[in-house]
C-alpha cells in the first residue's frame, strides 16, 4: 500500500475513535474530568486526595473521567469505582508508562491524543486538576485556552494543592494577565 493510501486510511482510524467515544459516553452526564500525575503511588497524599475527591463526586452523582492509567488517574478511577456513579478511563497507547488501571466501568482506548482530549472536554461539567507533569500541564493549558477563546463553555476548573500550583498562578497573574 502506498504512503498516500495509508494516510487516507488513517482518517478512518481517527473517525472510529471519535465514533466509539461518542457512542460509549453519550449517556454520561453529569461528569467531572480529573487530571494529575501518572507517577504517584498509593501512599502519596495527592493520590489519596484524588481518590477521596473522586469518591465524593461519584456519590454526589457525577461520573468521573480520568486518563485511565496509573497514579492520580488510578486514584480517580478507584474512588469513582467505589462510589455510585461511573468510573471512566480514557486510555492512550504510549510506548512507555501508560497501562490501564482495573477500576474502570467504561474503558476507552485511544491512539490519538486529540481524540482523547475531545472526550475529556465534551462530557465534563467541571475539571479537577491535581499536581502532575507535562501531560497535566498540557491538559490544563488546553482547558484554559478553550474557555478563553469561547470554544468551550465556562465551567469550574479546580486546582488541587495550592502549594503546587501557586508559582504557576503567580506567573499567570504577574506575566500573562499583565501583558
Amino acid at each position: 500500500m502506498s504512503k498516500q493510501k495509508r494516510e487516507a486510511w488513517k482518517v478512518f482510524q481517527i473517525i472510529a475513535e471519535f465514533v466509539d467515544g461518542f457512542e460509549q459516553l453519550s449517556h454520561v452526564r453529569p461528569a467531572v474530568s480529573l487530571y494529575g500525575s501518572a507517577r504517584l503511588k498509593e501512599d502519596h497524599p495527592d493520590y489519596q486526595r484524588a481518590e477521596a475527591i473522586a469518591l465524593a463526586l461519584s456519590n454526589a452523582g457525577f461520573s468521573v473521567i480520568s486518563g485511565g492509567g496509573p497514579g492520580i488517574m488510578e486514584a480517580a478511577n478507584k474512588g469513582a469505582f467505589k462510589g455510585s456513579s461511573s468510573s471512566i478511563g480514557l486510555n492512550i497507547q504510549l510506548p512507555h508508562e501508560q497501562h490501564s488501571n482495573p477500576y474502570q466501568d467504561i474503558s476507552l482506548n485511544f491512539r490519538h491524543f486529540f481524540a482523547r482530549k475531545v472526550m475529556f472536554v465534551k462530557y465534563a461539567t467541571a475539571y479537577v486538576v491535581l499536581p502532575g507533569g507535562f501531560g497535566t500541564l498540557d491538559e490544563l493549558a488546553e482547558i484554559l485556552t478553550l474557555v478563553q477563546t469561547g470554544k468551550s463553555r465556562k465551567i469550574p476548573i479546580i486546582l488541587v494543592n495550592e502549594e503546587f500550583w501557586s508559582g504557576l498562578l503567580d506567573w499567570f497573574s504577574d506575566s500573562l494577565l499583565a501583558s
